[in-house]
């Protein structure tokens, strides 16, 4: 299902969510979380200071693109303690007029030209829409089609139109790496660089100290991954925000729940040198540009990976996503240069 990447200019002909690389989910249905668990759990919670400080980036003992291991240094700054949810993303739509992505579909001139001249069928996947999770009940461990465009979905209703609402108090999902861009220049901050959100969800621990097996306060699949999700920790889809315990630093959910995006391209190598290379990125307008990375860095985990399957419920893990289409498992948070409260 790499076709959605395909049309666009400039990227990859391989997507990966669609790919091995990604998590996948359970086989009842879902958009239906359990029905003991809360409509809200943490909320209006202040963003909090980070510390800066030295850290080990990246991971040596678990796959390869966290690898090399190197030393950095990262600088002060404040995040949100939450993902952005779905109502402070309702706030900003309302007040800016703000239309996303997967709202308005992608114009002629997003496109590449000589691909829809080959495969005119693919014209269908312009439209307004995103990547939904739709297993199928029949197929194998192996099969790695659990992913389809939905015409329709969005971060109002992220299953697809004719499915149930995004509740308030859920982190908002069905937004591209633009969208999220965007709404974090508009409340005053910027998307965390790849650096600064590892250091903050290991709230002054080591990544020697994420081992993987399940964290024990996070939303993650329980079972055998895919066969059955046995939703010990109450959910079988995204949780409202804050519902687990917060790390060290007082932060929520920085491990499962839905992955985050980050301000840093796709980049492999040492951290340090993804980290200088993503400094020549930095761009937090969210502007598409040609010189726009092909993918974003995606942090954290969702509520669809399993310890059989994808274990990247953990600071040093990390994927690539395409900045240009928004899935249901992926949201983010927001970092500020200053305290939010003093402007």
């Amino acid at each position: 299902m790499g076709i959605y990447s395909c049309i666009r200019k400039g990227t990859s002909s391989t997507f990966r969510l669609f790919g091995r690389l990604l998590p996948a989910a359970i086989l009842t249905t879902a958009a239906q979380a359990s029905a003991d668990s809360p409509e809200t759990c943490a909320k209006d919670l202040a963003p909090v200071w980070i510390e800066g400080g030295q850290f080990l980036m990246g991971s040596n003992q678990t796959y390869r693109e966290e690898a090399n291991a190197t030393e950095l240094t990262v600088s002060g700054f404040w995040i949100d303690p939450t993902e952005v949810t779905v109502a402070d993303f309702e706030t900003f739509v309302t007040s800016t007029g703000y239309v996303t992505v997967a709202e308005r579909g992608l114009d002629d001139d997003e496109v590449d030209e000589a691909v829809l001249e080959a495969h005119p069928e693919y014209r269908e996947l312009m439209a307004p829409g995103g990547a939904v999770f739709k297993p199928d009940p029949r197929s194998s461990l192996r099969n790695a089609n659990w992913w389809a465009f939905v015409p329709g979905a969005s971060w109002r209703h992220p299953h697809g139109p004719d499915e149930e609402a995004a509740k308030p108090s859920h982190p908002v999902t069905q937004i591209s790496y633009q969208d999220a861009a965007k709404y974090a220049a508009w409340a005053g901050g910027r998307l965390p660089s790849e650096a600064e959100w590892e250091f903050a969800a290991l709230g002054g621990r080591s990544n020697a100290d994420f081992g993987t097996e399940s964290p024990p306060n996070a939303n993650t699949w329980q079972g055998i991954f895919p066969v059955v999700n046995t939703a010990d920790d109450g959910f079988t889809d995204v949780a409202p925000v804050g519902c687990f315990a917060p790390n060290q630093n007082g932060l929520y959910d920085m491990l499962g729940n839905v992955w985050e995006w980050t301000a840093d391209p796709y980049l492999r190598g040492q951290a340090s040198e993804r980290r200088s290379s993503a400094n020549l990125y930095a761009d937090d307008s969210g502007d598409q540009t040609t010189e726009e990375p092909i993918s974003r860095v995606i942090k954290g985990g969702s509520f669809l990976c399993a310890e059989n399957y994808c274990r990247r419920y953990r600071p040093a893990a990390r994927q690539p996503q395409e900045t240009g289409l928004g899935t249901n498992h992926i949201g983010f948070r927001v970092a500020y240069d200053h305290s939010p409260s003093a402007e």
